[in-house]
């Protein structure tokens, strides 16, 4: 990207000490690494989240070109609007079919949905039990918010192919971190996670990649809430 390449002829020193930190000491640290498709879509999560639309499309580009398929981001994309909602994700929509079509990439996509219009409360509600547990098989009767929760955010998103529910409640637990004021739904989804495998010390490699991108304030919200939910 251009923008950023200049970036080291006009503040070379703070290039010099964030590009050393970011890319080779954070990636480095011993015992906090994660595989490139597991890290590149913790920071593109992460950076929606923040709503890093500059980085998002100079880690997007890397992303694309190291790791990630077309499919894999988009699901990223999609998932993001019910925990940030379609005024903020529709820029990184837009930008993220733009890198796409610079790259040669066919639009649309090949369809990843597996629910009809006629199914998706009960396939939803069925993958919140699988989430979270027994406890969640009637949740969707406790009002219309409840019932949205599990027909769209979960229906609509949790059930697509191109993500499975690990990588989902990953970028789920990304996206709330880096927002900030999330909290009791991080925390929620620190249990998700953990319930399906995402164990605390995957988590906090997580954090510690993010940490570049969202700064120390929100990571520390965020292991404080992986610690709150371990220790209880």
């Amino acid at each position: 990207m251009a923008d950023a390449n200049k970036l080291f002829e006009t503040d070379p020193e703070f290039m010099e000490r964030f590009e050393a930190f970011a890319f080779h000491e954070v990636v480095n640290e011993s015992g906090q690494e994660l595989d490139d498709e597991t890290r590149f879509m913790a920071i593109l999560a992460t950076l929606i989240g923040c709503q890093g639309l500059g980085e998002y499309k100079i880690m997007l580009d890397q992303a694309l070109e190291k790791s990630l398929t077309p499919i894999i981001v988009k699901e990223i994309v999609y998932q993001a609007v019910d925990y940030l909602g379609i005024g903020r994700i529709y820029p990184f929509l837009v930008a993220t079919n733009e890198i796409m079509i610079e790259k040669g990439i066919k639009l649309p996509l090949a369809g990843q949905a597996t629910t009809t219009m006629d199914d998706r409360l009960e396939k939803g509600a069925d993958a919140q039990v699988a989430i979270f547990g027994e406890g969640m098989k009637d949740f969707w009767k406790g009002g219309h918010i409840n019932r949205w929760l599990a027909a769209n955010c979960f229906g609509d998103y949790y059930t697509r192919n191109g993500l499975d529910l690990k990588q989902r409640e990953l970028i789920t637990f990304c996206f709330l971190a880096a927002q900030g004021g999330c909290e009791p739904q991080l925390i929620s989804h620190v249990v998700g996670n953990i319930r399906l495998g995402n164990d605390k010390e995957f988590l906090i490699k997580v954090v510690s990649q993010c940490l570049p991108y969202i700064g120390y304030p929100r990571s520390l919200n965020a292991l404080g809430c992986i610690n709150k939910v371990t220790e209880e």
